[in-house]
């Protein structure tokens, strides 16, 4: 069984940092890096889950919706994922995310 904790952890400090910063930041960037991140994800699951099938995009829900999107991706991605290294490069992918995101 894979230990997706560290994934779920990263994802949650994100989503945590997104919630407790000001609407300017929001605004500046760090909510479209995390809807990017998001979409990322959610395309990660997807793939996984139905590999045949084309994935389809998380909508654009706002910038107040960033964090619970960050949120449900990265934990659909939790439960599907197939190995240790997927989830190292998955926590990767969230803390270059938070970092490019400036939170």
């Amino acid at each position: 069984m894979v230990d997706t904790t560290p994934l779920t952890r990263a994802v949650e400090h994100f989503a945590d940092r997104l919630r407790a910063a000001p609407q300017s930041r929001l605004q500046r960037g760090a909510a479209a890096e995390a809807l990017e991140l998001a979409r990322e994800l959610s395309r990660r699951a997807q793939r996984l889950e139905a590999p045949d099938a084309e994935p389809r995009e998380m909508p654009d829900a706002g910038m107040f919706a960033a964090a619970d999107q960050i949120t449900v991706a990265g934990n659909d991605l939790a439960v599907v994922i197939p190995a240790d290294a997927d989830v190292d490069e998955a926590v990767r992918v969230v803390e270059e995310a938070q970092k490019r995101a400036g939170v």
